[in-house]
């Protein structure tokens, strides 16, 4: 086989798809109780400290990698598969999700014998997680379920918590490529992307601007890109050099004794220079 053979792996990782097959995944800490099969499936429970239940009911033909009696921990599979990434998100947190869809894409070009460095598919996990599903907005101007970048929440809460006010409460999210590159915040840049004429449409009627913060939309009508040399911190200085004198240039509207003579003195006729006082 060759590389091309894993790529529906990689596609499923990225787009963040429910694997066929997915392996359930214990919800709490503490011990797994299994009980007979009753006809519908193998009801598995696991107890937690505090009382609380979680049961699952499985197929009668999945293999367990739990016995009864074993203590799991919250996030463990119960059962064998790929890993849902939704829902390692929902138990485990996105730091968790991100390390695990780094590691399974890897494993699909270690496979075929291709090295490549971690950086390049972490930005692309990290462009996969940065939405948060406000769920409680508190004080904020945020709405019940709006998805709003994680960093704008985060600046957001800490403004209201400064002055006194109950900040927001969300989740974090985790978004296929195609569905977080529509969802950006730029319309120039979804647009160049897919469902042009919708995202368009909808710029228009909301009287939507365009900051300019990143790459492609800058890169669309052909300014500076922020970054190295062209971020903004770059272009908002001032050069502080107390003995700084211009340099004197000579144009060819100037006559070169005159140039010289500013420099240096005056010239005589006999081509003598006189030093200025």
């Amino acid at each position: 086989t060759d590389i091309a053979g894993g790529l529906p792996r990689v596609v499923e990782l990225f787009e963040a798809r429910t694997p066929r097959g997915s392996a359930r995944l214990a919800r709490l800490s503490d011990v797994v109780r299994i009980d007979e099969d009753e006809g519908k499936g193998i009801p598995v429970t696991v107890v937690g400290d505090d009382g609380t239940e979680d049961t699952v009911i499985l197929p009668s033909q999945v293999r367990m990698l739990v016995s009864n009696g074993q203590e799991v921990k919250a996030g463990e599979p119960i059962t064998t598969g790929p890993f849902d990434p939704k829902e390692l998100m929902e138990i485990k947190g996105i730091r968790e999700t991100q390390v695990y869809l780094v590691e399974e894409v890897q494993k699909v070009y270690r496979d075929q014998g291709v090295s490549i460095h971690d950086k390049h598919i972490e930005i692309i996990v990290r462009q996969m997680t940065r939405r948060v599903g406000v769920q409680e907005p508190g004080a904020t101007d945020f709405l019940p379920g709006e998805r709003v970048d994680a960093k704008k929440f985060r600046d957001t809460n800490r403004r209201i918590f400064e002055e006194g006010h109950r900040p927001a409460e969300g989740r974090p999210e985790l978004m296929g490529i195609t569905k977080a590159s529509l969802a950006t915040e730029s319309w120039l840049s979804a647009a160049s992307f897919q469902e042009t004429t919708r995202v368009l449409t909808e710029a228009a009627i909301d009287g939507r601007g365009d900051n300019l913060l990143g790459l492609k939309e800058n890169i669309i009508i052909g300014k500076l890109i922020p970054a190295g040399t062209g971020m903004m911190k770059y272009r908002e200085f001032d050069i502080v050099a107390p003995d700084y004198q211009p340099m004197a240039y000579y144009s060819s509207e100037e006559d070169p004794a005159e140039l010289l003579a500013r420099l240096h003195g005056d010239y005589n006729a006999d081509d003598q220079v006189v030093e200025s006082n």
